[in-house]
């Protein structure tokens, strides 16, 4: 069933958010600051359900902007209504396997997941080829 504004109560958590950013309970992240994927700040907060999926954030993250480490992920409490993130739902895969969603409120941090499983060096450098071939040709778009 889709996830629309109108429609989201009944995802339930815990929802996640991979990122290189430092944060504390109670931060919020807000819609607008720069993203590590594209060089223009961003409408939307992106978060899921899915530890896999947050990862690679945190990971991806922190290697576009040249940082060392693997990032955080953390427990959010979206403030807001949500929706399916459109870049991944129904455009790269049928339905939304991932459990990205996006939102124009703030996310409140809740916690930190400390033990998270994250993907080889040689994954995140496949992953990150794979991006810079659709920087190349164009393709690196974000529905934002």
């Amino acid at each position: 069933m889709p996830v629309t504004l109108d429609h989201c109560d009944h995802v339930a958590g815990p929802f996640l958010h991979g990122t290189r950013a430092v944060l504390a309970v109670g931060d919020e992240l807000v819609p607008g600051h720069r993203s590590a994927f594209r060089d223009r700040a961003l409408r939307h907060v992106y978060f899921t359900t899915k530890e896999e999926t947050a990862a690679w954030g945190a990971e991806l993250s922190t290697a576009l902007t040249g940082e060392t480490g693997r990032g955080h992920l953390y427990v959010v409490e979206p403030l807001g209504p949500f929706e399916d993130d459109p870049n991944v739902t129904d455009k790269k895969f049928p339905g939304n396997p991932t459990e990205s969603y996006r939102t124009l409120h703030p996310l409140r941090v809740v916690g930190e997941v400390a033990d998270w499983q994250g993907h080889s060096p040689e994954v995140v450098q496949g992953m990150l080829d794979g991006l810079a071939r659709l920087r190349e040709n164009g393709l690196d778009v974000i529905e934002d």
